[in-house]
C-alpha cells in the first residue's frame, strides 16, 4: 500500500516542503511540492505546521491533506508507468505552460477558474483589484509576475494607493485577494515567492454609522405620503430587525415564512455566503406584514434603495451631526468629515442597527446566528457602541 509523508530537508528559512511517496519495495520517490514553510513551524513527527490555530498554516495543512488524498487516488486510479516523472508531473502538471505567469492576467484565469464558485458581486470586486493593479503597473511600467509578489511589492501597493487616496482597510482587503490570488497559484504549480507568507493585513475598526433605537422609532412613526418613500421605509425597518444584506432581505417573499411551534420562521439562502438561515420574524416585521396583506413591500434596485433611505432618514429628521464617509464623485474616493447622519445611511446600515442594538441583550453566540458570522471578532466590527456607551450597559448589571 503507498504512503505518502511530508517532509523538510533543509533548516533554511523558508523550505520547502517535500513530498516522499512509498510503496514497499516497488517505488521510494521523493520530489519538492510548491510549499514552503519556517522550519522552526514545522513538526516533522506530525509532518505538518505546529500551530494549527493559525490561519495560514491551517489553510497550509489543509492543502497538504488535499495534495496527500489527490495523489492517491491518483495513483490508484492511474494505468501510466509509476516513476519519479509520473510524481513531478502530477505535483507540477504539464498544463501549467498555459497558465499566466503574471498576476494581473492571472487574476482572469482565477475567475474563469472558479466561475462557479464567486457570486457576480464578489468577482466585481475581484475586477476593482485587477484594474487597480493595471494602473499601477502603468505608472510603475514594470510587469508583475506571481513568483515576484513579495514585501518589496507590498510596500509599493501600499505606497501607491495611499497616494491616490484609498482607505487603509480597501489596501488590506486588496491585498488579502491578492495573497489569495498567489496561493491559488501555488495550488496549480507555479511558483511563489516565500516572502508571501509576510504580507499580513491588519483591518482597523471601521466608522459604524448605525441608527439607534430612537432613530428607529422616529423613522417607524414618520408620514410618508409617497408610496416609494414608505416601501423603503419598510424595508430599512426590516433590516434593522432581520440584521441581513440588502442581497438577501430584498428577496425575501412570504413562500419562506412558515410558523412552528408557534414561532413564525423565515428561511433563506444567503446569496454572498450561500448559507442556509433560519430566523424568527420580529414583531415589527410581522406587523409590517399585517399592514401589507402579508406582502412584502416593492422591491428596489440597491442604487434606488439607498437613495430612497436617505430622504426616509431625512424625513424622520434623523439629521444629527455625526463623522462618517461619503464617496466624492469626482474622484471616487471616501472623504471623511462631519455630515448629517441621514447622508450616511447606506442599505447596510440595517445590519449594522442590529448589531448594535441587540448587542449585550442578547447572547452575542445568538446575534451571530442570526447575522450569519462565523467569527465573532469580524461580528464585533458590526457594534458601533463606544466603550463608553459599553462601561454604562454593564454597569446595570451591577
Amino acid at each position: 500500500m503507498a504512503t505518502i509523508k511530508f517532509l523538510l530537508i533543509s533548516n533554511q528559512n523558508p523550505s520547502y516542503i517535500y513530498l516522499r511517496f512509498i510503496d514497499g519495495r516497488n517505488y521510494d520517490f521523493k520530489v519538492k511540492t510548491n510549499y514552503i514553510i519556517n522550519p522552526i513551524d514545522w513538526s516533522d513527527l506530525k509532518q505538518k505546521p505546529k500551530n494549527l490555530k493559525n490561519i495560514d498554516f491551517k489553510n497550509l495543512d489543509t492543502d497538504l491533506q488535499n495534495l496527500k488524498a489527490n495523489l492517491l487516488k491518483h495513483f490508484n486510479n492511474t494505468t501510466d508507468p509509476i516513476n519519479l516523472r509520473w510524481l513531478k508531473n502530477f505535483i507540477n502538471p504539464v498544463e501549467n505552460i498555459n497558465i499566466p505567469l503574471d498576476l494581473i492576467s492571472y487574476f482572469d484565469f482565477y475567475l474563469k477558474e472558479r466561475a462557479r464558485e464567486i457570486d457576480h458581486r464578489t468577482s466585481m470586486k475581484i475586477k476593482v483589484v485587477q484594474n487597480k493593479l493595471i494602473k499601477m503597473q502603468s505608472f510603475s511600467k514594470k510587469p508583475y509576475l506571481i513568483k515576484n509578489i513579495d514585501m518589496e511589492f507590498k510596500n509599493e501597493f501600499e505606497k501607491y494607493c495611499i497616494e491616490n487616496g484609498y482607505a487603509e482597510n480597501t489596501i488590506a482587503n486588496n491585498l488579502k485577494e491578492i495573497k489569495a490570488i498567489c496561493n491559488h497559484a501555488r495550488k496549480r504549480g507555479l511558483q511563489i515567492n516565500y516572502e508571501i507568507e509576510d504580507i499580513k493585513t491588519v483591518q482597523k475598526k471601521a466608522i459604524s454609522i448605525y441608527l439607534n433605537e430612537k432613530d428607529i422609532e422616529e423613522i417607524e412613526k414618520v408620514v410618508l405620503k409617497i408610496i416609494d418613500l414608505d416601501c423603503a421605509r419598510d424595508w430599512l425597518l426590516i433590516s434593522c430587525y432581520t440584521a441581513q444584506r440588502v442581497s438577501d432581505f430584498m428577496r425575501f417573499t412570504t413562500d419562506m415564512i412558515r410558523t412552528e411551534n408557534g414561532v413564525v420562521l423565515i428561511e433563506f439562502t444567503q446569496q454572498k455566503t450561500g448559507k442556509v438561515m433560519t430566523l424568527p420574524l420580529h414583531k415589527k416585521v410581522i406587523e409590517i406584514l399585517n399592514k401589507r396583506d402579508y406582502r412584502f413591500p416593492e422591491k428596489f434596485t440597491d442604487s434606488d434603495y439607498n437613495v430612497l433611505i436617505k430622504s426616509v432618514c431625512k424625513k424622520a429628521k434623523i439629521t444629527d451631526i455625526v463623522y462618517g464617509g461619503k464617496m466624492d464623485p469626482k474622484t471616487k474616493r471616501k472623504v471623511l468629515k462631519d455630515y448629517p447622519k441621514n447622508e450616511l445611511v447606506t442599505s447596510h446600515i440595517g445590519r449594522r442597527s442590529f448589531a448594535t442594538n441587540f448587542y449585550g441583550k442578547i447572547p452575542t453566540a445568538l446575534l451571530m446566528s442570526a447575522t450569519g458570522h462565523t467569527k465573532e471578532s469580524t461580528f464585533l466590527t458590526y457594534v458601533g457602541k463606544s466603550n463608553s456607551d459599553k462601561a454604562i450597559e454593564l454597569s446595570k448589571y451591577f
